[in-house]
């Protein structure tokens, strides 16, 4: 053991007397660079001085100005950098620092939020708004803050407590069951007589035909012709009041029209849009909502997925999708976090045509019934009217009737035919086949409704087909157009079509 001591004692004496060694040759180059050799240089200058001449100065100076610049250069950019690198590090620091700073006040805001959440549920339950026996029913636990805390959807909740005993079927009265014909005149007296709101037969007839041929419809025109009122006094006549929902600009997808799920607080964040649809799953009556100034923002954006639903034939796929699972205590009628959209529902946008609202695309047109709306309407003197109780069984029935007793004539339908083949050819614009079944369907209620069948075909080729024109290069399409009012006389009469030929003979003076 003595040995051995001696050994690793005499081991450690030569690693630190290395090390000595390391550093003190390491301080003797540094004295023979910067002061032996420096004074060596320059002894060895002056001795070579002796033998320069004016260009041998000449180009020492030049040398040793370029040798200084070198230095100087080498010296600055080390120090710049190490400059460089020590801010970088003191950046790195600040920027770790920041993070802990960020997580921790994340964990201080899930905190308060758990806090505020609780303070919430002890305040609802203080005023009654969920009932004990209500948590039971959807929780099934004891525990008030946990019952209250597990509920996504408090708005949705609080329809399916309002409706949770109440009767919604519709019980009408043989006054209230009436033809379509006398529904639009008991609408215009209704409308005159209890809102002082006065419309023209004609956009009743188109209100009620584009209700059978689309669940979405599009009024447009100047400010104060009655587009948002129109709806409006639909739901006070049919006595179940239209939602009327103001579209932001912001509006960009579907999340901000109905809602989402925030994943911070598992709480779903829902829309009035959203509690509007899902109050319509339990009324067995029609249903509007109104999408005010629907093109503040792109429809084909934030509608998109509506659009693509009511597409499909099947009304059973019309499912919206809420929430990606299914979890107790979700409002009744969502189903695996889908919601089903029910029959009884139209969507009526209101558009204004100016520079701060977007053109709304063929798209969104082809798949809706647009109904223009720029002159305001005469004043109607009409007798005190109740509005009317009616399901949306029977205005469906009624639609069908329709159908069945007034449908388009062969007559009607060649002549359509054969102004499709002049568009076609001429405009390379086509009727298609969604268009031609939404005629097929708009006509037979327009008329039924007391209107006349050719004025059914010119509200539908004005405002589906030659809205198109718009976009065309119409200055060297005058002869075509001038053929095309000639056809439609020749089809129609002359004094049919008022309205296509008005806005073509419109489209000619401005272009």
């Amino acid at each position: 053991m003595v040995e051995f001591a001696r050994y690793y004692i005499s081991f450690l004496r030569n690693v630190f007397q290395n090390i000595g060694d390391f550093f003190v040759a390491g301080f003797d180059i540094i004295v023979k660079i910067f002061y032996y050799d420096l004074v060596e240089y320059f002894q060895n200058l002056i001795n070579a001085s002796n033998k320069f001449n004016a260009v041998d100065w000449l180009m020492a100076f030049l040398v040793t100005m370029i040798n200084i610049a070198f230095v100087v250069f080498l010296t600055l950019t080390l120090y710049q950098l190490l400059k460089r690198y020590i801010k970088f590090v003191k950046r790195e620091v600040e920027k770790d620092d920041l993070l802990e700073e960020v997580a921790l006040l994340n964990q201080k805001t899930a905190e308060l939020v758990d806090e505020k959440n609780k303070i919430l549920s002890l305040k609802m339950a203080d005023l009654g708004l969920i009932p004990d026996s209500t948590k039971r029913e959807l929780f099934g636990t004891k525990d008030e803050d946990e019952k209250i805390e597990n509920t996504r959807f408090v708005k949705l909740l609080s329809v399916d407590k309002t409706y949770k005993n109440e009767i919604t079927a519709i019980r009408m009265t043989n006054d209230d069951m009436i033809g379509l014909a006398e529904l639009v005149n008991r609408f215009i007296a209704f409308s005159a007589s209890q809102l002082r709101l006065y419309y023209d037969a004609k956009i009743i007839q188109a209100f009620f035909a584009g209700m059978a041929t689309s669940r979405l419809m599009i009024l447009e025109g100047i400010s104060g012709t009655g587009k948002t009122s129109l709806p409006y006094a639909m739901g006070k006549f049919f006595q179940n009041d239209a939602d009327i929902i103001p579209v932001q600009p912001s509006w960009r997808d579907r999340a901000e029209m109905i809602g989402y799920l925030n994943e911070f607080t598992k709480k779903f964040n829902e829309s009035d849009f959203l509690r509007s649809i899902y109050e319509t799953t339990y009324r067995e009556d029609p249903n509007f909502i109104v999408l005010d100034e629907m093109n503040l923002a792109r429809v084909e954006y934030y509608f998109a997925e509506f659009l693509s639903l009511m597409e499909m034939p099947d009304p059973d796929e019309w499912k919206v999708d809420v929430v990606p699972d299914s979890q107790p205590g979700d409002p009744s009628h969502i189903k695996n976090g889908k919601l089903l959209l029910p029959q009884n529902v139209w969507f009526v946008g209101t558009a204004n045509k100016d520079d701060s609202t977007f053109t709304i695309s063929d798209k969104v047109y082809d798949r809706a019934t647009p109904l223009e709306m720029n002159t305001k309407a005469a004043y109607i003197d009409a007798p005190k009217t109740a509005p009317i109780q009616m399901s949306y069984e029977y205005l469906s029935n009624l639609f069908d009737q329709a159908q069945k007793e007034n449908p388009m004539t062969n007559k009607a339908m060649d002549n359509l035919i054969k102004l499709d083949d002049y568009i076609t050819k001429n405009f390379k614009i086509t009727f298609g086949n969604r268009i031609m079944r939404q005629i097929k369907e708009f006509v037979p209620i327009y008329v039924t409704a007391g209107g006349s069948e050719n004025d059914a075909l010119d509200y539908m080729v004005r405002h589906k087909i030659l809205r198109k024109f718009e976009a065309l290069n119409l200055p060297f399409l005058q002869n075509e157009l001038i053929e095309l009012l000639k056809l439609m006389e020749r089809l129609f009469g002359k004094s049919a079509f008022k309205e296509s030929t008005d806005f073509i003979k419109r489209l000619m003076r401005e272009n």
